[in-house]
């Protein structure tokens, strides 16, 4: 716009300007108006467009935000976990020398088991090893038990387990306290078995001059849960075991006994003794015993080319056990998550060939000799080497096997987790029960290849080559 038309806009007292050029600013007004207008429009255009952007930018940042498969995970679930650097095998092998020892005054106690607390794991591979009964369901924890010379196994009982055990070494008497306030004491020898119901009052006193040394088994994967005599006595109000007990002397007399400030649980006192005039070790009548009581060693033995079994579980027929031997087949049958009991013997270089259980996991403790192991399951082959002390776990459905690999005579205590017969198919029995034509097919093998496996007459569960 030039400065006459600006002028005379803004003031009246100029001179009007020819009739031409008045035609051109009266133009020039009219415009005017609809400039202003369109900047107007513009304007409001543009404020119009960079709202609806930003309302577009915020809404997809909202949505994305609102999706939390996009989004980073949390830290804390971010971190990876390590894995512990621990061989496979440990899943089903324990050294059980190498485990924490429980010393107590009179004996010590040593374990294969779960534990809730990660920290009483000495290694990664004890741990790998409780886990596994843990996350199998074993059903099934070990402990070594070894009572000194006069020592005593302190009177307890377990909430949540059967105990079975299996004297190695020594002489023993026990006692039971059962639910009929009915007492069974007996005495074992070395090859023998007892057993416990889960919370049946129950203690071992070493008669003998050698340690005592067992294998115990309790029937639970989860951490044992055991309580002894003394520990009890000394919770109970002095007012309450005072009123229970009826002692001469009242409440005076039970202030009279002080708590050890050692536990014990494996109990010899250094004074016994000056405590103990006069000890009798009775015999209870076989009916009451053979509840609690097997005689193993003097069993059946079921013999192989390589090697002998012995068992002592429940039996559904029978009519080849001694009256005694029924006594204890019967009162098993009549607990919950009892345990079978087995021992086999490999000769040199013998074999028990693989195999699998259909009802139950399986433990063992390794008494004498060597031998390479191996179990297959659907993660493939895993072999390792046993020796005395070690415990092993197979758990059900894994096929295994156990081939001797010393000069002398490979021992196992075995325990199985099922309080029926034992049911178990070996390898030689499934293959031979296969139609040829089923495996010919399998294997691309031509049919009369397979007559060349033969059908022996005499049970080859151990073997020799």
């Amino acid at each position: 716009m030039d400065n006459a038309a600006f002028e005379m806009h803004e003031g009246a007292t100029q001179n009007i300007p020819p009739v031409g050029k008045t035609n051109t600013i009266f133009r020039m007004e009219k415009k005017r108006p609809w400039s202003l207008m369109s900047i107007f429009l513009v304007c409001l255009l543009a404020c119009t467009v960079t709202t609806a952007v930003g309302v577009l930018i915020l809404s997809l940042v909202y949505i994305n935000n609102s999706q939390p498969h996009l989004e980073p995970k949390p830290q804390a679930t971010t971190i990876p976990i390590l894995q512990k650097d621990v061989d496979p095998k440990f899943q089903f092998l324990n050294h059980l020398p190498k485990s924490k020892v429980f010393e107590f005054s009179g004996g010590a106690i040593q374990w294969a088991r779960y534990r809730n607390n990660v920290k009483d794991y000495l290694s990664i591979e004890e741990e790998a090893f409780g886990s596994s009964l843990n996350s199998q369901r074993s059903q099934m924890t070990l402990g070594t038990l070894r009572i000194k010379s006069n020592g005593l196994r302190a009177p307890h009982w377990h909430f949540n387990a059967n105990e079975h055990g299996y004297l190695v070494q020594g002489t023993a008497w026990i006692g039971v306290v059962d639910d009929g306030h009915v007492v069974t004491t007996y005495n074992v020898t070395a090859g023998q078995v007892i057993f416990f119901p889960k919370n049946t009052l129950h203690w071992i006193k070493n008669v003998g001059h050698e340690d005592c040394f067992f294998l115990l088994f309790f029937s639970t994967h989860d951490e044992l849960q055991t309580l002894d005599l003394d520990d009890v006595f000394f919770s109970t109000p002095e007012d309450i075991a005072s009123r229970s007990l009826k002692p001469e002397g009242g409440v005076n007399f039970i202030r009279t006994f002080q708590k050890q400030k050692e536990d014990q649980g494996v109990n010899l006192p250094p004074n016994l003794a000056e405590l103990v005039m006069n000890a009798s070790y009775t015999q209870s009548p076989e009916s009451l015993v053979w509840r609690y009581f097997y005689d193993l060693k003097g069993s059946k033995e079921y013999r192989f080319p390589g090697g002998i079994i012995q068992l002592a579980q429940y039996w559904k027929n029978g009519s080849e056990l001694s009256n005694n031997e029924k006594i204890f087949s019967e009162f098993l049958n009549q607990h919950q998550n009892t345990l079978a009991l087995s021992t086999v013997r490999i000769y040199n270089n013998g074999l028990r060939q693989p195999h699998f259980h259909f009802n139950a996991n399986e433990m063992g403790y390794v008494i004498s000799g060597c031998a390479k192991v191996g179990i297959i399951n659907t993660q493939g082959t895993i072999e390792f080497d046993i020796h005395v002390g070690d415990v092993m776990f197979f758990p059900i459905g894994n096929q295994h096997y156990i081939k001797s690999a010393c000069d002398e005579d490979l021992l196992l205590l075995l325990a199985f987790s099922t309080g029926d017969q034992l049911q178990t198919l070996d390898m030689d029995d499934y293959f031979q029960a296969t139609a040829d034509h089923i495996l010919a097919q399998l294997f691309f093998k031509k049919q009369n290849e397979f007559k060349k496996i033969p059908k022996f007459t005499e049970d080859q569960a151990i073997n020799l080559p």
